[in-house]
Formats: structure tokens, C-alpha cells, sequence
């Protein structure tokens, strides 16, 4: 075992402090990453203050790392010492369902392990990037690009995949209509992608009040969800929404401004249950569906096409001090648009 520097939280809504936590040896398949970034999603604040129920504790958040390899196992082939490397929300799966066999990982049928709040295999407690080094299995690692700075792609390993994954699998592109509900840390990525894969896309914002960033993400058009007449002007437009909010919204309206067997899809979690109106969805064949991260051969197709396209992630970099006061600043929507620890600072 090896001790490493890291911030943890101890107990449910508890502050995150400095500390010490244990990382297993690196075994024969595994690569030991010096991490050099670590992006703050909203799920880490979800998880921190068991927004989506019990969570395991002390708790080190952290799934949107990037680092470089500084040790591998004997029997490890994909990388070496030196490579740059990223680890998204995932660390295991089972290696043996039809999911996993299929690439779809994240969808593992006996539960993919996550990067932190997890049992590993072992039933040891896994924790993520807020650290400063950590082992992964290289089946579960993937590179990053040359073309891609390690600050700006922390945030596609989760925020990235998780919105590349469902514009990929609803087929968003030329000739489509795309819309992105919430232009935050998820939102600005699907802006970012969407416009890359050639779909016109259009941002759905409470207010108007980050226009101007939509439009320069490569948003073709902006809409206050707050007017009223957004909905009707808007009635029957996108062939694909993708929600990135974490609020509950009111499915009805937004499924209102989808195409005939176009898609409502959500990426954010909101930590209540939904009501719905089923006419919403039979009147004109629509789906109301959901979409996780992507699975590792998806996730290092969307680093590949990041750095193709010159895509990364908006970030404002900060120390490890101000982890607290980026998470509320997080909650106030006051963050353009990822927060990215940079991991010397543990």
C-alpha cells in the first residue's frame, strides 16, 4: 500500500480537508497515475451530501481525472511510464455480461464500480481524483491526445463522454435540430459537440444572461425558458433535446418543442422524482429517456475526437483550498464553466 496526499469529506455534508488515504500496490495489470488535474462535477456534490442516498465515508470525490503514468504493472501492454492518461467515472465491471462485452461498460448488469463511492472486488472502498496519485486498471484507463492540454481534458471524462455518448447514439449531426437545456458545466460540452458533429444547435437557458458564451461556444440560436412564448415559438423544432440540469424540469413543456419520434434525453440527475402526463410522449411518438457516461472504447473515440476538433473543456482552474467555495459557487451557477483542481496544491 501506498500513502498519498488527498481531500476528503467524513461524513454526509461534511467539508472536504486535507488528509492521507491508502492506494492498493500496482498489480500486474494495473498503471499507477500521477494525477495533474481533477475536474469538479455536480455529482461529486450530489454524492458528497447523499443527495442520491447513502454514500460511503470519508469520501475522496473525483471522477474527471488526467495525469501521467508513473509505474506500470508487469503484464500491462497499453501503456507505459511517461503517457498521458485519463480515468473517467469507472474503475471495474464485471468483464463478462452482455454489456461490458459489448463496450457498454457503464452499463455493467452486476453494477459497474464507480471511481469513488464504491466497493471495489475486494469490498474496499474506492477514491477518486481529489489525490495526487492513483492505480487503475488499464482496461479502465484511457489517453489523452497530445493535441489535448491535461487541465482542459479532466472535465471530458465525464462531462465530455457524458453528453458526446447520447449525441452519438441519437444520431446528432448534419441536418438535425439540437437543443441543450442548461448551459453549465454538461450544457457548454454538448454545445461544444453537437456544433462538432455538424447539427444546428440551440441552447434552452433560464434566462439570457449567458447568451453571448452560448453563441461563441457554437450555439446557433438562444432561448429563455423563462418567456413563455420560447414554447410556443419552438413547438414540434428538435429532433433531439439533451437536458443537462440537475433541477426537475417540467417535461411536458420541453417535450412539447420535440419532433415527431424525436427525444427528450437527460444526462443530469435530479435528486426527486418526476410526474408526467403519458400524452406527452404518445402525442407524436416522442421518448423520454436517460443516458450515462459512455463505455471506455466510446470514451477514448470522444478524446480522439476532442483533440480532432480542437475541443476542450472551459475551465477556471483552482487550488485544493478552495474546493468548499467552488462548490457552492457550483450550486449558484457562478462557474464558467468546470471547475479543474490542479492536483499540486494537495
Amino acid at each position: 500500500m501506498t500513502t498519498v496526499a488527498a481531500y476528503a469529506a467524513s461524513a454526509a455534508k461534511a467539508p472536504l480537508e486535507r488528509t492521507t488515504i491508502e492506494r492498493r500496490e500496482v498489480g500486474e495489470s494495473d498503471v499507477l497515475i500521477d494525477i495533474k488535474f481533477a475536474g469538479i462535477c455536480h455529482s461529486d456534490i450530489h454524492q458528497v451530501r447523499e443527495g442520491w442516498g447513502e454514500a460511503i465515508f470519508p469520501m475522496v470525490p473525483g471522477h474527471e481525472i488526467a495525469g501521467v503514468v508513473s509505474a506500470v504493472g508487469s503484464g500491462v501492454t497499453k501503456f507505459k511510464v511517461g503517457d498521458r492518461v485519463g480515468v473517467g467515472c469507472m474503475v471495474d465491471s464485471c468483464r463478462e455480461c452482455e454489456n461490458c462485452e459489448a463496450g457498454l461498460e457503464q452499463y455493467c448488469l452486476k453494477g459497474m464500480t464507480g471511481t469513488y463511492n464504491a466497493l471495489d472486488k475486494n469490498g474496499e472502498p474506492t477514491y477518486g481524483g481529489y489525490s495526487q496519485q492513483i492505480v487503475v486498471d488499464e482496461a479502465y484507463t484511457v489517453r489523452i491526445p497530445d493535441g489535448l492540454s491535461l487541465d482542459v481534458a479532466a472535465p471530458l471524462l465525464c462531462a465530455g463522454i457524458t453528453t458526446y455518448s447520447p449525441l452519438r447514439h441519437w444520431n446528432a449531426g448534419p441536418g438535425k435540430k439540437v437543443a441543450v437545456v442548461g448551459l453549465g458545466g454538461l450544457g457548454h460540452m454538448a454545445v461544444k459537440l453537437a456544433h462538432a458533429m455538424g447539427a444546428e444547435v440551440t441552447v434552452l437557458s433560464q434566462s439570457l444572461r449567458k447568451k453571448d458564451d452560448g453563441l461563441r461556444l457554437g450555439a446557433d440560436h438562444y432561448y429563455a425558458t423563462s418567456d413563455p412564448k420560447t414554447f410556443e415559438e419552438l413547438r414540434g423544432t428538435f429532433d433531439l433535446i439533451i437536458s443537462t440540469v440537475s433541477a426537475p424540469l417540467n417535461f411536458g413543456a420541453f417535450l412539447s418543442m420535440v419532433k415527431t419520434d424525436g427525444a427528450l434525453v437527460n444526462v443530469g440527475a435530479p435528486e426527486e422524482p418526476i410526474s408526467l402526463n403519458l400524452f406527452s410522449v404518445i402525442s407524436g411518438r416522442k421518448t423520454l429517456a436517460g443516458s450515462g457516461i459512455g463505455g471506455i472504447r466510446e470514451t477514448q473515440e470522444m478524446l480522439d475526437f476532442c483533440a480532432e476538433h480542437g475541443i476542450g473543456a472551459e475551465i477556471e482552474l483552482i487550488g485544493a483550498s478552495e474546493i468548499n467555495d467552488a462548490y457552492e459557487r457550483v450550486l449558484d451557477s457562478d462557474v464558467r464553466y468546470r471547475f479543474v483542481i490542479d492536483t499540486a496544491t494537495i
